[in-house]
């Protein structure tokens, strides 16, 4: 078990084949700033590099998920300083995208802005039914959240989300797509735990194949798709993971 340093605004730990990355900025309702930019950049990187981590998790210390960008450090820059700020946010969220394990967002309250665009980056969300999701970005005469929110929840809603900024509940989130299950709070904690353990005991060389083929395919034609799978499945046969899978299901 890797022990995570309570003096940094993120938190990694590994226990088993299960990592937890966590927001650690709770005074600040885990505002997006630079520093918290970096560290999570540097912890997916680091999970990236280990081959016994079959999945991660992503929470947030606090009552709070992400409060979004960290106005109060915005306040404090020039234009150049918001433009570098901005594409260290994007290169964080593309880092988390292109893990080739499974990462699920594990949101415990409300989610704004760019704690949106963390989640959805995310290969799923599960929610505890004291989560929000909130897209204010046009509202504060700003841009930001235009490209993943559509492809998740369709174009129309994503436009309504955004013009308005409201608040969206968990059930609703569920509703639209955009959260995949919602537990009561109590029971949150306890339903994550066995959701984490339930996908990491998998074979981890088949989920990954699995998770890189849905990617691939839904960016390609049909065609394109099924030649992706078919080469996937090549590859479960020359890496022989099946033969353990199947004997293991037997």
């Amino acid at each position: 078990m890797t022990q995570p340093d309570l003096s940094s605004v993120v938190t990694l730990t590994v226990v088993e084949n299960i990592a937890t990355l966590t927001l650690n900025r709770p005074q600040a309702r885990n505002a997006l700033n630079t520093q918290l930019c970096l560290e999570l950049h540097l912890a997916i990187r680091e999970v990236g590099k280990r081959d016994d981590i079959h999945l991660l998790l992503v929470r947030a210390n606090g009552p709070v998920f992400c409060a979004g960008a960290d106005l109060k450090e915005r306040k404090e820059m020039d234009e150049d300083q918001i433009r570098a700020r901005r594409i260290k946010a994007f290169a964080l969220y593309a880092a988390l995208e292109d893990l080739s394990i499974p990462v699920i967002a594990v949101v415990q309250g409300p989610a704004v802005g760019s704690g949106c665009e963390i989640a959805s980056a995310c290969d799923f969300i599960v929610a505890s039914d004291q989560a929000s999701f909130r897209y204010p970005e046009a509202r504060w005469g700003t841009v930001g959240a235009t490209q993943r929110l559509p492809r998740i929840v369709g174009r129309r809603i994503a436009k309504e989300l955004m013009f308005t900024g409201r608040e969206v509940s968990a059930e609703e989130a569920k509703s639209i797509g955009l959260v995949n299950q919602v537990l009561p709070h109590a029971e949150f904690d306890r339903y994550v735990e066995s959701l984490a353990r339930e996908i990491a005991s998998a074979p981890s060389h088949a989920i990954r194949s699995a998770k890189r083929t849905i990617d691939k395919g839904a960016d390609d034609s049909r065609f394109g798709a099924l030649a992706h799978e078919i080469l996937a499945i090549e590859d479960n046969l020359t890496e022989g993971t099946w033969r353990a899978g199947m004997t293991s299901f037997v």
